[in-house]
Parts: structure tokens; sequence; C-alpha cells
């Protein structure tokens, strides 16, 4: 089952951006892109350059001193990692980074896992915190948007619960041990044993901790800048703090696992939540451009995803041969 959930995943992706593209005015949507505002455009998909930037300081932060990761590496490892994600289903790519952590040598395995696990942590939680501050702050509010505001923030209560609180993590990963089928069941184990491991280590150092979980809100705050440079790019009116509500919204529901890197779902749910404020064209405009916020990441890591892997090939082989 598992090799036909990539072609599934595509498959649902291309299905769902045909009723999109049926419904919309296609040659609305080419004029939406010849009309942009260059500059904006050039500036707001320029922002993927900062962005890896931050995000590989993070990671190089993340590591315990003396490591000897530089710029360079870490760079190289996000880039690699974000051509993965494309291709791999439910951002294997940051898995195999910690692979690739270990087998450079900077890290134990358990430990090179135990840091992926806190930086996806991080990144969701500082998603979810401006998604909430977003929705607290959106004027327009309905019962959809007061649901949206509760889960979110029940979302990270739960995280903050499950970072901070070794019992409360112990309690939930052994609940969902439990009422879990025996596969699924092992995986809960494998992390729950990565996040007792990550909370041993992060928690060791308060200032660390600090530095590198308000490194993540600036990243994602970044994220949700680069997202309104988009639509100022199609010409679109959406004040910021709008914006800063329903985007978010969009990113978690790409991240469902139905589709092919998120396309489709989060190209739907653009063109839904926008609907008051642009038309259709410009929803898909802004869908195309959200993908190629994961699509230039992706190119630029092709070059580096070739070492990574002949790396792993030929120490599987070598401990093969031994």
């Amino acid at each position: 089952m598992k090799r036909y959930k990539r072609p599934i995943s595509i498959a649902v992706s291309v299905l769902i951006l045909c009723i999109i593209y049926s419904k919309i005015d296609f040659q609305g949507l080419i004029e939406v892109f010849r009309n942009c505002d260059l500059m904006w455009m050039v500036i707001s998909l320029g922002m993927v350059v900062p962005l890896t930037g931050f995000t590989s300081w993070r990671l190089q932060q993340l590591m315990p001193s003396g490591s000897g990761m530089g710029a360079g590496e870490a760079n190289r490892l996000v880039l690699a990692a974000s051509t993965l994600n494309m291709v791999l289903p439910s951002k294997m790519g940051d898995i195999a980074k910690a692979y690739f952590i270990r087998d450079r040598g900077y890290l134990s395995g358990t430990l090179s896992v135990s840091l992926v696990v806190f930086e996806k942590t991080c990144d969701m939680l500082s998603l979810l915190f401006w998604c909430a501050f977003g929705l607290i702050l959106y004027p327009q509010k309905d019962a959809f948007f007061w649901t949206m505001t509760a889960g979110v923030v029940a979302g990270v209560t739960l995280g903050l619960l499950l970072l901070g609180s070794a019992q409360f993590a112990h309690l939930f990963f052994g609940t969902l041990r439990k009422i879990t089928p025996k596969g699924i069941s092992l995986k809960f184990k494998n992390l729950q044993e990565s996040w007792e491991e990550m909370q041993q280590h992060f928690w060791q150092d308060r200032v660390q901790l600090a530095k590198v979980s308000g490194t993540s809100i600036f990243i994602w705050f970044l994220h949700m800048v680069q997202i309104w440079f988009f639509i100022l790019a199609l010409k679109a009116q959406v004040p910021f703090i709008i914006s800063l509500a329903l985007s978010p919204l969009a990113i978690l529901a790409g991240l469902l696992p139905l589709t092919f890197a998120g396309v489709g779902t989060r190209d739907a749910a653009l063109i839904a939540l926008y609907a008051n404020y642009f038309d259709e064209p410009t929803g898909a405009a802004l869908g195309l451009l959200c993908t190629m916020r994961y699509f230039l990441p992706a190119i630029g890591g092709l070059p580096f995803l070739r070492t990574y892997l002949a790396t792993l090939k030929t120490q599987r082989k070598a401990a093969a041969d031994g």
C-alpha cells in the first residue's frame, strides 16, 4: 500500500486542480499574472533566500556546541530536505535530514531524530501561534472562524503541554499507543522515545531553548509576510492582519496527508478563505505562488541531494561488506 501512496496523492492533487481550473476563468488567471506588480513579485519570491538562511541558522543553533556544523552544511541539509519533501510523503524529507546529520558524524542516530522532531514541533507551534494571533484579531468572525480559533488555540495549548511537561507527554503518547492498531502503535512508541530524549536534551539549556523558539516564531512571521507580499504582487487589497489569520489556515489545509506537497487542498483553501477579498483567478494565482515557496528550495537542493544520497549508499555498502 505504501508504494501506491505517492501516486494516489498526485492523482488527488491533479483531480482537485482540474476541478478548480474547470470552475474559474483560465484566461482571467493568465491576466492576473500578466498584470502583476513585477517588483513585488521579485521581492516575494526572493524571500525564499532569507527564509532558507534563517532556517539553516536555526539548525546550527539546535546542534550541540562543538558539533562542527558550518553555515554551508546547514544550508545544504535544509535545501536537500526541501527536495525530498517534494517527493516523499508526510514531510519525510525532514526525517531523512536526521539520517544525513547522523551519517555525516554530527550527532548520534537517536539524538538526530530528536533534533528534527523538536525542529518540526517548533515549526508547527509557531504556525499555530500566528494563526491564533490572526484569528483572535480577525474582525469578521462567524461560527466557522470561532470554531477554527478554538481549534487552533487548543492545538497550541496541546503542543506547549507536550513540549513542556514530560508527565503529560508520557500520558499522551501512552494513551495513543493503547487505542491505535499495532503497526501505528509501534510508530508512536518510536516517536515517544525520540520525544522524551528531545525533552531531556533541549530543556537542559533554557536560554538556547528560548533562542530557538523565538527564531522559529520569527521565521514563520516571515512566511506570513511572504504570502502577503504575493497578494501585493497580484495587486489585490487585503489588510495584513486579515492575511495573517487566513494564510496559516490554508497552509494547515496543505499539510493534510491527502495530496502531493499540499497542492490542491492548499489552492482550494486559499480560494475559499479569501473569497471576500479577491476573485477566484487571483486565488488560483496565489495558490500557484504558494506552491513556488516549496518548489524553489526543492530545486535549490537538487545539486546537494545527490551528494548526500551517494554518501548514504557508500556507507551502507561498506557496512554490508563489513
